[in-house]
């Protein structure tokens, strides 16, 4: 480890909620949600601090030369704790690399809990808007009903396995100042939390 009747100020679908999500999203083009694995020191004096790159892995992660052959994503923001209590990642992170509290290799010293927000080097960015990605929904993302009263995210491209059906227009502070057009309201968070989503 990322949302039919009359188009109105009132979604027809019961609001509609895009979770944000503090790992990849179902539908997500990027990798799973994983755990990292810690590096002998001399890459960083933090583990995958920021600006510091890692590998891609199955199910884990390695810190890796963002010059070297390896590097496939760099940390563009890393903080303690876990995700749902700590900032939010930046809206164009690709995905959320979450770290186990462990101890260094040697014994010198622990890496604390943690998760670093990643940016993929190379093309495509599922956190781009409109990529269909990412753990945070932001304007310009494109959304599917997924039923049970909530929304994905899903390329505007209509590359993804969903069509799109939405996309987020503006984030605002209030439902008020969405526009007219708006026919869902989405769950953004941060300090515009509403999407004004118009239908595509």
């Amino acid at each position: 480890m990322r949302r039919s009747g009359s188009v109105g100020a009132v979604c027809v679908l019961p609001v509609l909620l895009a979770a944000w999500l503090t790992g990849c999203r179902a539908g997500s083009s990027g990798p799973p949600p994983a755990t990292s694995a810690p590096q002998p020191a001399g890459y960083g004096a933090v583990f995958l601090g920021v600006g510091e790159c890692s590998s891609f892995g199955t199910t884990r992660f390695t810190e890796v030369p963002c010059t070297g052959e390896r590097a496939a994503a760099r940390v563009i923001a890393r903080h303690d704790g876990r995700p749902e209590d700590g900032p939010p990642c930046p809206p164009v992170t690709d995905f959320v690399l979450h770290i186990s509290a462990q101890r260094q290799p040697g014994g010198d010293g622990v890496i604390p809990q943690g998760y670093a927000c990643m940016r993929t080097l190379q093309p495509p960015h599922p956190g781009d808007p409109g990529g269909g990605g990412g753990p945070r929904t932001i304007p310009g993302d494109c959304l599917y009903g997924a039923g049970r009263g909530q929304v994905r995210e899903t390329a505007c491209d209509g590359t993804g396995k969903q069509k799109p059906q939405y996309q987020v227009v503006r984030a605002v502070r209030s439902r008020a100042r969405c526009p007219a057009t708006t026919a869902l309201y989405v769950q953004l968070g941060g300090t515009d939390p509403v999407g004004c989503a118009r239908r595509w």
